[in-house]
């Protein structure tokens, strides 16, 4: 018990400068309700928001930090974040514009997009399951969104390389077990994992660690021929509970049913196979270290006080 409690304090997030819960409270108090209102209504009809915005909290947070660029639409003479090869799939844009402009109608010019995507990522990780855990805010949104900024882990790296682009951010390796259990919700496209399941490293074999049954279903799933992204096969990154965020992630990790090569991986490499036995036989240690960790991301470079600005439309630098 002393050891649990030690690790499970040890991922308390650091102290968040200015960022503070409730940063809102005089400003724009509806600004929250506003938030979750939005979340739970789109939820209802499509429970794959919930991957959907973890993934494009995780992609803005590790590109210059939690400003919100990857937001920002490219345009005929000026590409953006968007534009990157990693973030080609990452939707989930209207939500943050809807929310966006229902809060600009009580509170113009207030809340910051950055706060947007920190919000509705924690009412949909309540709404699939998780802790309902609380976000400080204060953040602003960036002034620049470059493709060439976009620097993000592979989903075929080796879990020491994967660690170096999280101990670049202020991540352990135990915290980038946590987030990456943000894979037990959502898919992955097939070109991701293709390797996996015909020429493994360049063996001409499939990767020998996969499950032989998942393996038979992804190559049915996936077809012989690799297609254009915009049209390529997605497989669930949790076969067990696809759209409930728990542990079972790392349950499936367990008998071999890692999709995604780095995710396999955490099973296999000896610096992080016990701490995945561990989330997978206690899910409250796994709820309690995701809502930290994710607290953590939130407060990776972000922007306060006079530095960015607010953006009156979060696709969109102001004038």
């Amino acid at each position: 018990m002393k050891s649990l409690l030690f690790m499970i304090l040890s991922f308390l997030p650091l102290t968040l400068a200015t960022l503070k819960v409730g940063f809102y409270n005089t400003s724009c108090p509806q600004a929250e309700s506003i938030v979750e209102s939005v979340v739970e209504e789109r939820f209802f009809n499509d429970f794959s928001l919930t991957p959907a915005l973890l993934r494009m909290y995780f992609h803005d947070c590790f590109v210059n930090g939690c400003d919100a660029s990857i937001l920002i639409k490219p345009t005929n003479n000026t590409p953006s974040e968007q534009n990157a090869g990693p973030n080609l799939t990452v939707r989930g844009y209207d939500l943050i514009d809807e929310i966006k402009l229902k809060i600009e109608a009580v509170c113009p010019k207030t809340v910051s997009c950055a706060d947007i995507i920190a919000l509705a990522t924690r009412d949909l990780v309540v709404q699939s399951g998780g802790l309902n855990y609380s976000v400080p805010t204060g953040r602003r949104d960036g002034l620049r969104s470059d493709p060439n900024d976009v620097n993000l882990p592979s989903p075929s790296l080796t879990v020491s390389e994967a660690q170096q682009f999280f101990t670049a951010k202020g991540f352990s390796l135990n915290d980038m077990v946590v987030l990456l259990g943000c894979h037990t919700v959502g898919v992955a496209h097939c070109i991701f994992f293709r390797d996996r399941l015909e020429d493994f490293n360049g063996s001409g074999k499939p990767d020998p660690t996969l499950d032989p049954n998942l393996l038979k279903q992804l190559k049915q799933t996936c077809g012989p021929v690799q297609k254009p992204l915009n049209r390529d096969r997605t497989a669930f990154l949790d076969q067990n509970t696809s759209f409930f965020l728990d542990n079972s992630y790392y349950k499936q990790l367990q008998i071999h049913k890692g999709i995604l090569q780095i995710d396999q991986e955490l099973a296999l490499d000896n610096s992080t196979a016990n701490f995945v036995n561990t989330l997978a036989s206690n899910p409250s240690t796994f709820f309690n270290l995701l809502a930290n960790a994710l607290v953590r991301l939130g407060n990776v470079g972000v922007l306060e006080g006079s530095a960015g600005q607010i953006r009156n439309n979060c696709s969109m630098f102001n004038a």
